[in-house]
């Protein structure tokens, strides 16, 4: 083993029915090192690392830990050699407060009695240690993602890990989010923390990471010192090819209202989430929502989309009022929906490719042959062509959703929501956990169906996907809209300004007075 390792994985390879994750894979990782793991979705990364983890056993291969061979049967083994993993959909209990995630399992106890205030004490202990802060007694459900993510980090530094598996880490957080993670990576760094990014992002990989391995179709493509590489390296590395720039041709001035929204209001007993919202959407017209997480952009898209009704305003579509409708019914009328979270709103787990693209069909008499019967053959090139499209990486259309990737499964709502027989798309987080490959074939298909005159409404917490696509941009802060301005006459400071709800500052930089 060579010498300073911490991890060194062997000729690795794991086999499912139909599919081999791994194909004979070597990866190695120095004590103190971070160290990001890409690929494209399908790619076998999460497989590798959960291999690592203890979550499968390998086909083949040998695992080495400090120089020291193991073999790790479940979580606990690797647990116990200093390995922890914050997986990319957090495992936290949400009405449960953040000290009692923490130490669940390994709670301090005096006779049968949890003490709860020594649980509080060690949390802050970690955090002192490392220098960032989470609130003990704060119930998860009322903690931001970020929050939620260092609430993970902390659980697995508390069971002792030396290892850290991060899976997707920026996958779900805000630009500011993203910095502070980076802050806690080097952070752990100083204290000889090895840590393992498994992601999509090229900017975190380059800004975070002393290396990088590429895998590619479960085989090691190869691995590169951050600093002597470049994202289109890595990108070719990733896809072997280069990505094409996605361009949006001119359309005429004066286009037509396809999506009018009026004064919207809306509140729970918890909070006022829209204040007063209004705005419009074109037709062939990209209009993209910019601002932090939890500004109201998913309640806006909610009200929209038919699955919360706002306690005043109006939605318009083509001119018809369909504020009360209900989500099939403007369906029917062609709104679809890509939600931010794919495997509470937009799968169902369970359900094969093929199933899941049936859900919510506005015309679901093309699936039937009289009205009657469901015509399996006709269901299955369907399905196929959604796989072909957006290189679903499956077994084929019967493969069932919850074994997929988490990428994968994103592709095959984006295969369901984003077709020519749409109006209006509310695309909400629509690249969120995708590689480079499939994020070029999502916008590529919205800007296709933009030009030909359809409607689009962009939610994304990445600001550069937002001024990428959009044609306009409205920037949301606490459940308002700050401004709408032309994508091409804004720059990202100025959107700063507006995103933390600073008008005025944003004004005076435009005019040029800020100092």
């Amino acid at each position: 083993m060579g010498c300073g390792n911490s991890v060194e994985m062997k000729n690795i390879s794991m086999q499912f029915p139909g599919v081999l994750a791994n194909d004979n894979v070597d990866f190695s990782v120095k004590k103190g090192e971070i160290h990001a793991l890409v690929g494209e979705n399908g790619a076998g990364k999460t497989t590798l690392m959960n291999i690592l983890y203890g979550l499968y056993v390998p086909t083949a291969g040998d695992i080495y830990i400090d120089g020291k061979h193991v073999k790790f049967f479940s979580p606990i083994d690797a647990m116990a050699k200093g390995i922890g993993m914050v997986h990319q959909h957090f495992m936290l209990i949400p009405r449960h407060t953040v000290a009692d995630n923490i130490v669940l399992g390994k709670e301090p106890m005096e006779g049968l009695i949890y003490q709860r205030e020594e649980a509080e004490q060690k949390v802050l202990e970690i955090c002192e240690k490392y220098n960032f802060y989470v609130d003990p007694k704060a119930k998860v459900s009322d903690i931001s993602f970020g929050m939620q993510q260092r609430v993970e980090i902390i659980k697995s530094l508390y069971r002792g890990a030396e290892i850290l598996i991060l899976d997707e880490p920026t996958a779900m957080l805000t630009p500011q989010e993203i910095d502070e993670l980076g802050g806690v990576l080097q952070d752990l760094k100083k204290h000889g923390k090895t840590m393992i990014i498994i992601t999509h992002k090229l900017k975190e990989v380059m800004e975070f990471s002393d290396k990088v391995t590429v895998l590619r179709a479960g085989k090691l493509i190869g691995t590169v010192e951050t600093k002597n590489t470049s994202p289109e390296e890595i990108t070719y590395m990733m896809v072997g090819r280069n990505i094409s720039e996605i361009k949006k041709i001119p359309t005429k001035e004066n286009k037509e209202t396809l999506l009018k929204v009026e004064n919207i209001k809306y509140a729970d007993r918890h909070k006022e989430h829209l204040k007063n919202v209004s705005f419009e959407v074109k037709k062939g017209e990209i209009l993209g929502i910019a601002g932090i997480d939890g500004s109201g952009q998913n309640e806006l898209m909610s009200v929209i989309s038919g699955s919360i009704i706002p306690n005043e305003g109006k939605v318009i579509l083509d001119g018809e009022d369909i504020t009360q409708d209900e989500i099939i019914g403007r369906r029917k009328k062609g709104i679809t929906s890509i939600p931010y979270d794919r495997q509470k709103l937009g799968l169902v787990l369970d359900a094969s490719i093929e199933e899941n693209l049936l859900l919510g069909s506005p015309k679901p008499e093309q699936f039937l042959k009289n009205n009657k019967w469901l015509q399996p053959n006709k269901i299955k090139a369907i399905a196929e062509e959604g796989i072909k499209k957006y290189k679903i990486r499956a077994n084929g259309p019967k493969t069932v959703v919850k074994t997929l990737s988490g990428g994968n499964q994103q592709k095959v709502i984006i295969a369901r929501e984003v077709h020519k027989d749409a109006k209006l798309i509310l695309a909400n987080q629509p690249t969120r956990g995708v590689d480079i490959g499939a994020i070029e074939i999502i916008h590529k298909s919205l800007v296709d169906l933009r030009n030909s005159g359809h409607g689009i409404l962009l939610v994304s917490l990445e600001l550069d996907e937002v001024m990428e696509l959009s044609d306009r941009i409205a920037v949301m802060y606490d459940g308002q809209i700050m401004d709408i301005v032309d994508a091409d006459k804004i720059t990202r400071e100025e959107i700063g300004f507006l995103m933390v709800g600073h008008r005025k500052a944003q004004e005076e930089k435009i005019n040029g007075k800020t100092k």
